[in-house]
């Protein structure tokens, strides 16, 4: 096909720093000049494969179940396949990276683990975690990253899992190094197959040691329940769906909380305004996705033809990336997007996703972000911010991830649970 862009449309090609560098994602006025000169951009990510960043929000909206791209790995460039499939064979076996009808047959194991009814349960068990995280903070200081924002859903999860949380440090180690596959250097990608095949034998023993015994509530044997009853799932999909579930299931949520309460060290008032209304929370969690997603792109897309998007011109193989953070700002859809406000009401924000690859894990996101934020601000009434905002550390990496990773704070008055 043609690779002239239709007359009139004025795009960029951007470096591979565009994702790498603090100076690019997080940078939210470079996205709207971006997203006003033209929707669609040319971008070297992956390096020296063709791709292309989606930044308005009825683009990536279409774009989301547009039938011409895929999320299959099977449909990526052969390089690219042959990088991910050799350093880690675990991350290519989940729903993430399917198309129907796999997808839907994947998707329907997951989503018997978030129902209503368990959510109900599982309430009570986060709202105690928050307040045991809270009350291990020593006197007056703590990393609100380290010590509450990132282990309170490593925590849930585990305990959804039924896994031990004394193998949490070395769960978050593999969940790091998977999140970012594939690397652009050898010695990276060891590290990664090093993580891939650790996490792969952790949870290939976890399943053999639950179907031992009998059967519970936990969320893998909810999964084995699944996958025995239906006879639809192999073992491998199990192992590659529950590396899923926590690592998504643990990083997003920890961004949410740590990138939701710089936003509110930000805006002191709307701060104030959520500590003296704790029923806002749920709106609030909205906004905190909106502003800052913890995922600020989305995951693996491939153009399955030619095609255009926006007048430009895109070739078959071709990453489409769709840049869920500048989408969440886009004036058309968004009343003052650069403004927090948790009363905002309607947000129809891509955090999770769109479509038929919305995030099914969402409704216990949403449930530790509403305990955590509420039960932060109201134990900790007069909690403040310890260093300059510009000195907090933000992730950069090659994963779709985006978050504060340390949270410095400090208070005067610890309030009981």
């Amino acid at each position: 096909m043609s690779t002239e862009a239709q007359p009139g449309v004025d795009y960029e090609s951007l470096p591979p720093e565009f994702f790498t560098e603090p100076t690019y994602p997080n940078d939210h006025a470079d996205n709207a000049r971006l997203r006003s000169k033209c929707p669609v951009h040319r971008v070297d990510h992956p390096i020296g494969a063709e791709a292309y960043v989606v930044m308005d929000y009825e683009t990536v909206a279409a774009s989301f179940s547009d039938p011409r791209l895929s999320k299959s790995v099977d449909n990526a460039p052969a390089w690219w396949q042959e990088l991910l499939k050799d350093s880690s064979p675990t991350l290519i076996r989940n729903m993430l990276t399917a198309d129907a009808p796999r997808h839907t047959r994947l998707r329907k194991l997951v989503a018997q683990a978030f129902t209503p009814r368990k959510m109900r349960a599982l309430r009570p068990k986060i709202q105690e975690t928050a307040d045991d995280l809270i009350d291990a903070f020593a006197d007056g200081r703590a990393d609100l990253f380290d010590e509450f924002a990132i282990a309170l859903p490593l925590k849930v999860i585990c305990e959804f899992l039924g896994v031990p949380f004394e193998d949490r440090d070395k769960l978050h180690e593999w969940g790091l190094l998977l999140s970012g596959a594939p690397y652009a250097t050898e010695e990276e990608n060891r590290r990664l197959k090093w993580a891939s095949d650790s996490i792969e034998e952790y949870l290939k023993d976890l399943l053999a040691a639950r179907r031992a015994e009998e059967l519970g509530d936990d969320l893998v044997s909810t999964l084995i329940r699944a996958a025995d009853e239906d006879d639809r799932f192999t073992n491998d999909e199990l192992v590659s769906t529950l590396i899923l579930l926590i690592n998504a299931g643990h990083k997003t949520t920890a961004y949410t909380i740590s990138n939701g309460m710089e936003a509110l060290f930000a805006n002191p008032d709307q701060l104030e305004l959520l500590r003296e209304d704790p029923g806002l929370a749920p709106g609030a969690v909205e906004e905190f996705l909106r502003y800052q997603p913890p995922v600020y792109r989305g995951t693996l897309r491939v153009a399955l033809e030619d095609m255009e998007l926006a007048g430009v011109p895109i070739g078959k193989e071709s990453f489409v990336h769709l840049m869920i953070s500048s989408a969440n700002r886009d004036p058309e859809v968004f009343e003052d997007p650069d403004r927090l406000d948790i009363t905002r009401t309607g947000s129809r924000h891509f955090a999770f996703g769109h479509g038929a690859h919305f995030c099914p894990g969402s409704p216990l996101s949403r449930l530790e972000g509403e305990i955590a934020f509420n039960t932060l601000l109201r134990r900790l009434p007069d909690i403040t911010l310890a260093v300059p905002r510009e000195e907090l550390p933000w992730l950069y990496d090659n994963s779709v991830g985006r978050g504060v990773t340390s949270l410095p704070i400090t208070y005067t008055t610890k309030l009981p649970r």
